[in-house]
Parts: structure tokens; C-alpha cells; sequence
């Protein structure tokens, strides 16, 4: 029995060792509450043992694996939610380079590093899909920018720390994961920094005009926008 578990172990290794030259990620090894050995590339706090260690990449690896090309998808979100291709390269760059298959320690995937509740509430199925993910990336980066009204650096701020952390602080937050993050982002992207509201949101804002409520002489009641002079006219 012992060395038929031995044997799975190796040959669980050997498959490891496989994907880790593909995709370069520390790998953890754990047991489980019903003895069951388990292996990772995201420990989260539990009791692991390293077994295969990140391998560094030279220069020129890197730079290859960032050449793949996406920018049909990227050009596809770009014009549909009005955001330079450049900065779309630039996050994907940043979150993952490039690797569509990346998951960080906390759970985020793909290209744009999505959360998995974020990933949900875009309605992207498949976060590994570059398309679906990058659709979703940017759609999250275009409702940043309308929250923070346009201001690029906030928005960036907030897909790193959430929007949440930067209306705290009304600021970039002084975490130095985001602001190492804002920096770098901007360090591969040199666009314009404030992006201009959308037609939708221009619109909403026009339509705010005071409502009238009018009592006729006859008792109808009347809702309107008109200023025209009456009796018993009250602003709402």
C-alpha cells in the first residue's frame, strides 16, 4: 500500500513538474482534513510544504510570452466601451502578462486577474476564455472611470485595492501593492490620464430637472416640468 502511494505521489510530481515548466508557479503540497495530500499553487494559509519552486524567467522569455497577441479582443472592447487599446495592454500586462490561464493567491483569473464575484457580476462564464475575460476587464475598468468621474488614476487604484478602499480614502490608498500597481500600469501606458463620461451618464445627469406637482381648480392633480405660473404648485 505504501508503495502504491509512493508511485501515485511520483507520478503526481512528474505531471507537476510538467505544468510548472509550461506555466512557472511555486507548487504546495498539504494534507487535508480527511488525509487526502492535496497539491497547489495557492496555499492560503494552510500548512504546506513547497515542492517545486517558481523558476525565474530571463528577459527575453518574458518579453516572448507578452507578444501574444490578444488586440483583436482588445480592439473589440476598446471601441465598444471607449478606452485607448494602450491601456487595455497595459492592465492585461500588468495583471497577468499576458498568461490567460493566471491565478494570484487570492483567487483572481485570467488576463485581467477578474475576481470570481467580480467575474460573476460581468457575466463573463469562462474567466480563462481571453476573450470573455478581457470583454470583462474592460467593462469593470469603464465603470471604474464613470464612478471616479474620468480620473484614471483612481480607477486604477480601485481595480487593484477595490473601489470601496479608494472612496475611504479619497485617494489612492496608501497601501503599497496599489500604488506599485498605479505606477507600473502607468509605466507601460502613457494615454491620457482623465476619461470623459459616457453618453448614458451624460443623459441621466441632463434629466434631472425639478418636477412640479399642480392642483387645478378642479381638483386634478398634475405632474410637470413646465415653470408656466400657477396656484398651489409644489417642487418636488
Amino acid at each position: 500500500m505504501l508503495i502504491f502511494f509512493m508511485l501515485r505521489e511520483s507520478v503526481v510530481i512528474f505531471f507537476l513538474l510538467f505544468i510548472v515548466n509550461s506555466a512557472s508557479a511555486d507548487v504546495y503540497k498539504y494534507t487535508d482534513e480527511n488525509g487526502i495530500v492535496c497539491y497547489t499553487d495557492a496555499p492560503f494559509g494552510k500548512k504546506t510544504e513547497k515542492v517545486i519552486a517558481q523558476r525565474n524567467t530571463s528577459a527575453s522569455e518574458s518579453k516572448a510570452f507578452v507578444s501574444r497577441d490578444y488586440s483583436p479582443y482588445v480592439q473589440k472592447a476598446a471601441l465598444k466601451y471607449e478606452i485607448e487599446p494602450e491601456l487595455i495592454h497595459a492592465v492585461i500586462r500588468t495583471e497577468s502578462n499576458g498568461n490567460h490561464r493566471a491565478i494570484s493567491k487570492k483567487g483572481a483569473m485570467g488576463l485581467m486577474q477578474l475576481m470570481p464575484s467580480t467575474a460573476n457580476d460581468l457575466n463573463v462564464g469562462n474567466p480563462f476564455n481571453p476573450e470573455e475575460n478581457i470583454e470583462g476587464g474592460t467593462k469593470y475598468l469603464r465603470y471604474l472611470l464613470e464612478k471616479f468621474n474620468g480620473n484614471l488614476t483612481l480607477a486604477l487604484a480601485a481595480y487593484n485595492s477595490g473601489p470601496k478602499t479608494v472612496e475611504k480614502y479619497g485617494n489612492v490608498p496608501p497601501i503599497s501593492e496599489t500604488r506599485q500597481y498605479v505606477n507600473k500600469v502607468f509605466s507601460y501606458y502613457n494615454g491620457k490620464r482623465h476619461y470623459g463620461l459616457s453618453n448614458s451618464t451624460e443623459s441621466h445627469q441632463k434629466r434631472s430637472e425639478p418636477i412640479y406637482k399642480v392642483v387645478l381648480e378642479d381638483g386634478t392633480i398634475l405632474f410637470t416640468n413646465s415653470t408656466f405660473e400657477t396656484k398651489n404648485k409644489i417642487r418636488f
